[in-house]
């Protein structure tokens, strides 16, 4: 019991994490600089650096720095 909340805790905070390291890094990225574009992509990481290998080079970029 004590180790699922651990586990959930852990990967919640690895989200935020992404999100706010994406987010800050935002502007090294190939992507459109809107405000939609950032908020959308910031949000949804996860799925796009699985899903997409042109996001995960982005996110990289954004994560340097």
């Amino acid at each position: 019991m004590v180790m699922g909340k651990l586990i959930i805790f852990g990967l919640i905070v690895i989200y935020i994490g992404g999100v706010w390291k994406f987010w800050n890094g935002f502007s090294r990225t190939n992507f459109t600089q809107s405000l939609p574009n950032k908020i959308g992509l910031a949000l949804l990481w996860p799925a796009l650096f699985v899903a997409n290998g042109s996001y995960r080079r982005n996110f990289r970029k954004a994560l340097k720095g």
